[in-house]
């Protein structure tokens, strides 16, 4: 269930109440005459199924000008009021795709922050350090510390709605993001290298991480499986699911690989690690904007006549 709260414009509380109302999926509504005082309106709050927030948020649009809309997640809901709602939806709530959420999050993650610069280049320096000393766990470690799959969400999303600018924005944040994380993981490893901490020769004697720098097909087809995956976690809310992503693909292992390989000028391998890495990043950008254009088209769900 998703939480409602609607601050209204009083001329036209009976016109939203009404369209609660008729909507499937809504229940535990109430209403506040006069509660809101900025902007100032009536306070509306219902509980609504996710099969049906499409559709009371596609038809309440007018609200994001004229009054305002929060939607939250109820974690615990005992009411029969709540489950009868939930069954009246079309639909599995794990299947629903709230697009103005999806909407909101991809693009708050499409941007580049301190915090997204820091998880990237610490788990690239981790990435690069699992190289050296062989260690598949620590290798694991960075790449669920990658925060790499929010703007290649946010690439699909601009994908599917046509987005140009949110395309090019979280396309720079890749970018920008990679180039910050090779660039101060070198730095380290280079000092590291001048210090005899490590040699070329750690580089050739790492069998375990030789797939990271040899692309084939098995890494295009494990990317796009990782893309739907993704894509399919964050529209259904599968954080667990997520990580596993995270997981599977060598985006944050072909970065630190890259930077260690400068390091030591052992320019050969740097090209396989970099096509490595652009490799899984289209693997993941062609399947997880197949995967929403599929959601959008065939799955079951309320709100096909919202503005999605």
């Amino acid at each position: 269930m998703l939480h409602l709260r609607l601050i209204v414009p009083s001329a036209r509380a009976d016109e939203a109440v009404e369209v609660l109302e008729g909507c499937p999926g809504v229940t535990n509504l109430v209403v506040l005459p006069g509660a809101a005082r900025e902007p100032r309106g009536d306070v509306i709050l219902c509980d609504a199924a996710r099969e049906a927030a499409n559709e009371v948020l596609g038809r309440l649009k007018w609200l994001e000008t004229e009054g305002s809309i929060a939607a939250e997640q109820v974690d615990l809901s005992l009411s029969r009021a709540a489950e009868e709602a939930i069954e009246e939806a079309p639909g599995d709530p794990d299947d629903a795709v709230v697009w103005e959420h999806l909407s909101q999050r991809v693009y708050s993650e499409s941007r580049v922050t301190w915090a997204y610069l820091a998880f990237l280049a610490i788990a690239t320096q981790l990435a690069g350090i699992a190289i050296l000393l062989d260690s598949p766990i620590l290798m694991i470690g960075a790449m669920v510390l990658g925060p790499e799959f929010g703007p290649v969400a946010a690439i699909c999303f601009g994908l599917l709605r046509r987005r140009w600018h949110l395309i090019v924005t979280a396309m720079r944040t890749l970018v920008i993001g990679f180039l910050v994380a090779i660039a101060i993981t070198y730095a380290c490893a280079f000092v590291s290298h001048h210090w005899g901490w490590f040699d070329i020769g750690d580089l050739t004697t790492n069998e375990e991480f030789q797939f990271i720098v040899k692309p084939d097909r098995w890494s295009f087809i494990v990317a796009v499986l990782a893309g739907a995956a993704g894509v399919l976690s964050i529209t259904a809310g599968k954080s667990s699911a997520l990580i596993g992503v995270f997981i599977s693909v060598t985006t944050v292992p072909a970065a630190g690989y890259v930077a260690v390989a400068m390091a030591v000028s052992d320019w050969t391998e740097v090209a396989p690690a970099v096509s490595q890495l652009g490799l899984n990043i289209l693997g993941m950008i062609l399947a997880a904007t197949v995967t929403l254009v599929v959601q959008r088209k065939f799955w079951p769900q309320v709100g096909r006549r919202s503005s999605i």
